[in-house]
C-alpha cells in the first residue's frame, strides 16, 4: 500500500471513531455569555435573561442561533467544548482574553474638535480618524479617549445548550443568512433542468441537459436595502453556495401591477392598437375627429414655425 493509501485509509478510520458534531455541522445553539470577573451579562440568545438583566428587548430577536462549526461563528474555545456532543447537551466555555489584552497605549489624548458637540461627555463613544473608542474624561479642549474594546481584557464565560442539529437544506441556508442579514427571508431550494453547450471529446460543441442546484430568494425592500448585501452579496452567497454544495443563488423581485395606475396599465398609449385607441378615447370623452383635427393643426402650426 502507497503512503497516499495509507493516508486516505487513516482519514477514513478517523472519521468512522469520530462520534457526535464536527465541523462543518450546522447546530441550533442557545446561549448566555458573562464576565468572569464581575459576571456582566455581554450576549445572550435567552429573552428571559436579558429582561432579568434589564436590557432593552424591543427591536431584538432571541431565540437558537444556527451556526456552523469551525466556521468562526462563534468563539473557538466554544466549538471546542461542543465538537464531539451531541443534540441536547449542555456545558460551559470559558474564553480567555476573548478581544485580547488591554493596552495602555491606546489610551490617547486628542482634540475635543475631533468629537461632536453632542458627544463630549465621559462614557461617549466616538469614532475618531476612523477608530471607534470611548471618552474617559474631557477637560477644555483636550479629551482623554480609551480605544480598547469594551472587554479587552475579560474572559468570558459561555452557559450553551446544544437545542438540535439542523439537518433541513433550507434551515440551513435561512440560518446562514440570518448571520449576515437581520431580516425574515423567503427562499427555497429547487433542481433547475436547463440546455448547455458542451465541448465533446472531439472538440465538438453540442447541447445537452445539466441540473442546477439553485437557492431561490424573495427580494424584499428589508434585503434590497440592507448595506451589508449590497456590499458583500458575492460574499455571502458564494459562502452558502459552497456550504450548501449549490450550483447557484437566485434573487428574483416580483412586481405586483395591482394599483399602477392608468398609465401603467395602458402602456403610456403607445403600445395600442387602432381598436383599443377607440376605446380608449371612449372611455375618456374625447371624440376621434375632433383629436385629428387638433393634432393636423398643431402639425401646421410646426411647420410655419420651421419656414420662419
Amino acid at each position: 500500500m502507497s503512503d497516499e493509501q495509507e493516508a486516505d485509509a487513516t482519514e477514513e478510520e478517523t472519521a468512522e471513531t469520530q462520534e457526535g458534531l464536527q465541523e462543518g455541522d450546522f447546530i441550533n445553539l442557545d446561549y448566555t455569555a458573562r464576565t468572569v470577573e464581575d459576571g456582566d451579562l455581554v450576549d445572550t440568545t435567552s429573552e428571559e435573561v436579558a429582561e432579568e438583566e434589564d436590557v432593552e428587548t424591543e427591536g431584538r430577536d432571541f431565540g437558537p442561533r444556527t451556526i456552523v462549526l469551525g466556521a468562526g461563528h462563534i468563539f473557538e474555545d466554544v466549538e471546542e467544548e461542543i465538537f464531539g456532543k451531541e443534540a441536547g447537551d449542555e456545558g460551559t466555555a470559558t474564553v480567555e482574553l476573548a478581544f485580547g489584552e488591554y493596552d495602555n497605549e491606546e489610551v490617547r489624548t486628542v482634540s475635543a474638535d475631533k468629537i461632536s458637540e453632542e458627544d463630549r461627555y465621559p462614557g461617549a463613544n466616538v469614532n475618531v480618524d476612523g477608530q471607534q473608542g470611548y471618552v474617559e474624561t474631557i477637560i477644555g479642549g483636550r479629551a482623554r479617549v480609551d480605544f480598547n474594546h469594551p472587554l479587552a481584557g475579560e474572559d468570558l464565560e459561555y452557559e450553551y445548550e446544544i437545542v438540535d442539529e439542523v439537518e433541513d437544506a433550507e434551515e440551513k441556508a435561512k440560518g446562514l443568512f440570518s448571520m449576515y442579514i437581520d431580516a425574515d427571508l423567503d427562499m427555497w431550494l429547487q433542481t433547475d433542468e436547463e440546455e448547455e453547450e458542451v465541448e465533446n471529446e472531439d472538440g465538438e460543441t453540442e447541447t445537452e441537459t445539466v441540473e442546477k442546484e439553485t437557492l431561490y430568494i424573495e427580494a424584499t425592500p428589508q434585503l434590497s436595502m440592507n448595506q451589508q448585501w449590497m456590499f458583500q452579496k458575492q460574499q455571502i452567497a458564494q459562502d452558502v453556495i459552497d456550504r450548501l454544495d449549490l450550483d447557484r443563488v437566485i434573487v428574483q423581485e416580483t412586481i405586483d401591477g395591482a394599483g399602477a395606475g392608468m398609465m401603467g396599465g395602458m402602456g403610456g398609449m403607445g403600445g395600442m392598437g387602432g381598436a383599443d385607441l377607440e376605446e380608449a378615447l371612449e372611455d375618456v370623452d374625447i371624440d376621434e375627429d375632433e383629436l385629428v383635427e387638433e393634432l393636423e393643426e398643431e402639425g401646421d402650426d410646426e411647420a410655419e414655425d420651421v419656414e420662419e
